[in-house]
């Protein structure tokens, strides 16, 4: 079944938590239990309605505060797709988590609360989406019954966020708008009699209906060598395929490939998934792949096809979102872990830190502080191939590790 992953941003009582506790309540995807200990701790509180942000926030002290503070992934399915909601907090000081969630999502809800408006948060949950290139946004202005189900409300935080659009530096996002009540459910899973002048879709027809080829970013085929398959046995015996997750675009039994770093040239033979032979393996797709010629490719390697080569260099300069609490700094040395591949790295120069606001650029910085978010010029102990953020979502892409921890302390996007 078709998976679509969605990042949810909003600001602080925004509702997001809610708004996925109502889903899952509509859908019927909330177990007996779950839907028995929110009754009652609803109950417990007074509350006369459901608080289904109950359904989301696992922590002890997002409960007592009611607000969110990690990353939640929730999981549900219709009978279309299968869906992974990542539940990330709003505060400024947890833009990491944002980043984190959104990284691998392909569809974004921004909710804004109808009361307040489109605030500073606002723009830094856009600007976060525009970073990283989800290419369907949907802008649920939610708590509509706090508001009398105004049109003119909604029309008007249209109007400001369509002023903030303006400021994006990529065009090829489909943004929608749609009105809700998480609480009351107008417009979540059904729609609305309380809104008779919207006309649009109900937020979960929306997702329902977006098509997986317009959510991602196509590009040129990469094919990154993650095992080399040898049976070994009676009937295999002199079988070698190279195993991995094609991305970007497609490769087709008979293409001119080259195989990097070694620059070494063969041509597809054989395309497998599991024991079935094709003719062509679409984007996203995990294949088997042999080649008409025995020649040397290994774990970390890459098969592009010939003539679409990726840049290979030993630097590049990227989009830094830094999630430690020790400083990055020029001098710096990191791992950096690009696709399968870890190279050493060193941070040669921040260039500018980027105020996710849309305000602009800082130059003359001489560190990054957690959640701070730079143009940041690396360079590598060995090559590495890859294609600007840009055009190749995937490929572009690389996270930092510390080399004394051994954690995760930031995540880059190739310019």
């Amino acid at each position: 079944m078709e998976v679509l992953k969605i990042a949810t941003a909003g600001s602080v009582d925004d509702g997001k938590s809610t708004l996925i506790g109502r889903i899952l309540y509509d859908t019927k995807s909330l177990t007996t239990d779950k839907l028995e200990a929110i009754e009652n701790t609803s109950k417990q509180r007074g509350y006369d309605y459901l608080d289904f942000s109950l359904a989301t926030d696992g922590l002890v002290a997002e409960r007592e505060q009611g607000i969110t503070i990690d990353v939640a992934h929730i999981y549900f399915s219709t009978k279309n797709k299968s869906y992974i909601i990542a539940d990330t907090p709003g505060h400024v000081e947890y833009t990491r988590n944002m980043v984190t969630g959104a990284s691998t999502s392909q569809a974004s809800i921004i909710l804004i609360d109808a009361r307040k408006g489109v605030i500073e948060q606002t723009n830094r949950h856009f600007f976060i989406n525009n970073l990283l290139r989800i290419k369907d946004v949907v802008v649920a202005i939610n708590k509509m019954d706090l508001v009398d189900y105004s049109e003119e409300v909604y029309n008007n935080i249209k109007a400001d966020f369509e002023e903030l659009m303006s400021k994006r530096d990529y065009q090829d996002q489909k943004i929608s708008f749609i009105p809700i009540s998480a609480l009351k459910g107008d417009n979540v899973v059904n729609g609305s009699d309380n809104m008779p002048w919207y006309k649009g879709e109900a937020l979960l027809e929306h997702l329902e209906a977006i098509d997986k080829a317009d959510i991602f970013n196509v590009g040129t085929p990469r094919f990154p060598v993650q095992y080399v398959i040898r049976p070994k046995t009676e009937d295999y015996h002199d079988f070698r395929g190279y195993a991995g997750k094609v991305y970007g675009g497609d490769l087709s039994v008979g293409d001119d490939i080259i195989v990097l770093p070694s620059k070494t040239r063969s041509k597809i033979k054989d395309i497998y998934f599991y024991d079935e032979k094709y003719e062509t393996a679409s984007r996203r797709s995990s294949v088997t792949i042999t080649l008409e010629n025995d020649i040397n490719v290994s774990r970390g390697d890459m098969i592009v096809k010939e003539g679409d080569l990726p840049t290979i260099d030993k630097q590049f300069t990227a989009n830094v979102c830094w999630m430690d609490t020790n400083e990055l700094v020029p001098g710096g040395k990191y791992i950096v872990q690009h696709g399968i591949n870890k190279v050493l790295a060193k941070v040669d120069r921040i260039n500018h830190k980027i105020n996710p606001d849309y305000s602009g650029f800082e130059t003359g910085v001489t560190s990054l502080g957690i959640n701070d978010i730079a143009s940041v010029t690396f360079k590598l102990n060995k090559p590495i191939f890859y294609d600007q953020f840009k055009n190749h979502r995937t490929n572009g892409s690389f996270i930092i590790i510390d080399t004394q921890s051994n954690n995760t302390v930031g995540a880059g996007f190739i310019q």
